[in-house]
């Protein structure tokens, strides 16, 4: 048992007030976590365009004063009632798409969208009561994708966090909570090369370089990644890309120059910007 356990904690956290106003380091309250719930020390956390995207409010349902972050590493501080594979000291990760392990989607091979704990970017507060943990002066500040990592402590649903090993260095695998995973197990689970196939990614950031890495690992011939810059192609041969295309230095559409590289086309292609430009190409 910590000191903190059961006690509401006072902590730092970068709070946005307002759509695309600068985020305001300001003291916050956490709660102790509730039934099914853990509260973590965020240790590492870094910044994905998702926050961004949604810190600018454009395309979808503003929610303010919130607590962005999703893509973090920490230490589990306390957990609540019927916590039982989670304990104080364990190394995390929280991730933003969870699993409850008893909806048929968790059972099911095709799916990750747990019935529960599915990606809500509209949810503010707990799934267990709706309510926010955070506050400040009593005003509630509201969650994002149910993990808010710009916080000193952080409380999360115990079904969106994952232990890891803790040997494992925080601040490199805080980024497996979200990008490299993202990408990683999209080609792995549901684009699944065949050994010796082709695949395309488009877009070598973090998410692509994951994308990319599961291609290697899923023994894929060639790997063509397409970028719009061409100083990533020396750090995306690190995880398995062996040819590179920049569609600004070709007159073609992209889709036709990969086409002519591969005698009619890829076997399998995997969108890594969120460009609806790249995704038709």
């Amino acid at each position: 048992m910590t000191t903190t356990t059961g006690q509401i904690i006072r902590c730092k956290a970068a709070v946005a007030w307002e759509a695309g106003k600068p985020l305001v380091m300001e003291e916050v309250e956490v709660a102790p976590p509730q039934k099914h719930e853990v509260r973590i020390k965020i240790l590492f956390t870094s910044l994905c365009h998702t926050d961004v995207y949604f810190w600018e409010a454009k395309g979808q349902t503003p929610l303010f004063p919130r607590i962005f972050g999703h893509e973090a590493g920490g230490i589990v501080e306390s957990v609540g009632e019927g916590v039982t594979d989670l304990q104080p000291g364990d190394h995390v990760l929280p991730i933003f798409t969870g699993e409850c392990g008893e909806c048929p989607h968790c059972h099911s091979e095709e799916s990750n969208m747990c019935e529960l704990l599915r990606i809500n970017t509209e949810r503010g507060g707990m799934i267990l009561d709706g309510e926010s943990r955070f506050s400040i002066n009593g005003k509630p500040i509201h969650h994002f994708l149910g993990t808010s990592t710009f916080s000193e402590y952080t409380v999360v649903h115990s079904g969106q966090v994952v232990k890891i090993n803790p040997k494992a260095p925080l601040d490199k695998v805080c980024i497996v909570s979200c990008g490299l995973t993202t990408g990683l197990g999209a080609t792995l689970n549901v684009a699944k090369p065949k050994k010796g196939q082709s695949v395309a990614v488009f877009g070598l950031g973090a998410v692509g370089l994951g994308a990319a890495e599961g291609a290697r690992i899923a023994g894929a011939s060639r790997i063509i990644g397409v970028d719009l810059n061409s100083k990533r192609f020396e750090e995306a041969k690190k995880f398995g890309v062996t040819e590179f295309v920049n569609p600004k230095e070709h007159n073609k559409p992209v889709q036709q120059v990969i086409a002519e590289m591969t005698n009619g086309g890829v076997d399998r292609s995997v969108e890594c910007t969120g460009s609806v430009q790249a995704m038709i190409q």
